[in-house]
């Protein structure tokens, strides 16, 4: 799917309008109606509802929705913010047809005196302000706004929060925005509610269609994108009848040391379950029986050390290389990752203390193959490129980072965000909290490695396995919950991830 900027949504309005051609007044209804739906299909019915609406489209939308849940006999009151000027546009149609319906209580909201207390068994239906916001709330816009987020009410905001920015909210005033409970938004998310620092704004977001034209869509160019089962299901190879495991490829693992080998034998486990023909996974010597014995499926090379990685083994045989988890930071270790970056492997998976020693050696950069994949959290993001005020700032330098050392970067999380050196933005749709546990990031980097010895496109091996990764960890908290979750039941339910994708 693709994402855009608030403004680009704009012009995907007025394309819609120009090309099937409908009259934003029709638009709008088409909008209010998805809307009303949801409201009447998900609230209590009993409970009292405030609609609160700006001067603008978003409080056209709001005046339109109380018409509608006044249809289905809920109980509405409407508050219009009043700055002293005349409505304009489809608002004025909305608001006239609210009079005329006279089944909705209809107040106007001019000073702090004129802000109700809100009960905390109602229903809040926020529309004061859209996606069109250029600056921070502030005077009686602010006020509504605190004393809405005071109430305990439940709230549900149209098309996005209040008070929100659709993009960088680095300079808006946090204290000036509408914490819903639920977000309905129309078409597409909005870049925002990808960032973890808004979710106490925007809550449960759910996206709701208004019909906007294809053929607008199409024709506006974006970098952002957001996954989805079926253009990841469109990536998959099916497999031929006569394929054998040197099909499948031959990926090395370098990972684990003395005390970390759970590292290693998870990420050698997700890489096996990802479809690979052949793994061999590098170990030191104290590695050895444990991996032999935890991943028999798997074989074996031993480092000269007993405890860490400390030599770089022939890499002429392999289709894919990863390197990184439980790997620990020695002198040696270290050396031996600027030897493998030296050897330039086309094929590479780096994570963990492969991406923490990177960071302690800035220079090696220039050293990374083009289309490494990197896959760090965003603390060892940060250790890598710098601090960033908020994931919007944090953002772009990493598209700086993907396009100056031409490298793909999966910065983990809530909607893992991928950046590819050509500029392009991957969010993930799949994955859950109960995925914030130890080992969960090794599996993704032998998930990720396992289809790049496939013969998949660095590009197409990192989307894949991010979503699959996130759609195992969905599938095992369908079972088991999210509280009991951990890195293990991702892979026992990697083989019923790509089940669903075929």
């Amino acid at each position: 799917m693709k994402l855009f900027t608030c403004k680009q949504i704009a012009g995907i309005d007025q394309l819609t309008m120009k090309l099937e051609p409908v009259l934003s007044i029709d638009l709008m209804e088409r909008a209010s109606f998805q809307i009303a739906d949801w409201v009447i299909k998900n609230i209590n019915h009993d409970w009292q509802i405030y609609l609160f609406a700006g001067p603008g489209n978003n409080g056209g939308d709001a005046l339109a929705v109380a018409r509608m849940l006044a249809w289905s006999n809920l109980k509405c009151t409407v508050y219009r913010i009043d700055f002293g000027r005349e409505l304009k546009g489809d608002p004025v149609i909305n608001w006239q047809r609210l009079e005329e319906q006279n089944q909705v209580i209809l107040r106007k909201i001019d000073s702090e005196d004129s802000i109700p207390e809100i009960p905390v068994d109602a229903i809040v239906i926020d529309g004061l302000f859209g996606s069109g916001l250029n600056k921070p709330l502030d005077g009686l816009a602010k006020e509504i706004v605190k004393q809405i987020n005071r109430s305990g009410a439940t709230i549900i905001s149209i098309d996005i929060p209040s008070g929100l920015f659709g993009e960088d909210n680095s300079k808006n005033d946090l204290s000036a925005i509408i914490k819903a409970d639920h977000t309905l938004t129309f078409q597409f998310p909005k870049l925002s509610f990808l960032f973890p620092e808004n979710c106490e704004f925007v809550g449960d977001w759910t996206v709701l269609p208004i019909g906007l034209h294809p053929n607008a869509i199409e024709q506006t160019e974006t970098p952002y994108h957001f996954l989805t089962k079926k253009f990841i299901s469109g990536k998959i190879k099916p497999r031929e009848k006569f394929s054998h495991k040197g099909t499948f490829g031959h990926a090395l693992l370098i990972a684990g040391s003395y005390g970390k080998m759970g590292a290693s034998v998870l990420a050698s486990q997700a890489c096996l379950r990802s479809g690979v023909g052949l793994l061999t996974s590098h170990v030191p010597q104290s590695g050895y029986e444990i991996i032999q014995n935890s991943v028999p499926e798997a074989m074996t090379s031993i480092d000269p050390s007993e405890t860490v990685f400390s030599e770089v083994p022939d890499i002429s045989r392999y289709s894919a290389i990863g390197i990184g988890p439980g790997l620990d930071k020695k002198q040696e270790t270290q050396q031996a990752l600027k030897a493998l970056l030296q050897a330039k492997p086309s094929k590479l998976v780096i994570d963990a203390d492969a991406l923490n020693i990177l960071s302690e050696n800035q220079d090696w950069y220039d050293l990374l193959p083009e289309n490494a994949i990197l896959t760090p959290h965003p603390k060892e993001f940060e250790r890598l490129a710098g601090a960033s005020f908020n994931s919007f700032e944090r953002l772009q330098k990493q598209l700086q980072f993907s396009a100056k050392y031409k490298v793909i970067v999966v910065c983990k999380g809530a909607h893992s965000c991928i950046t590819l050196p050509d500029g392009k933005v991957f969010f993930n749709s799949t994955g859950n909290p109960g995925m914030a546990t130890g080992g969960s990031g090794d599996v993704l980097t032998g998930i990720i490695l396992g289809l790049l010895a496939q013969n998949y496109s660095a590009e197409d091996a990192t989307l894949i396995g991010v979503y699959l990764h996130g759609m195992a960890g969905d599938l095992a908290a369908t079972e088991i919950g999210e509280y009991s979750l951990i890195a293990g039941d991702l892979i026992s339910h990697l083989g019923k991830a790509f089940l669903q994708l075929e």
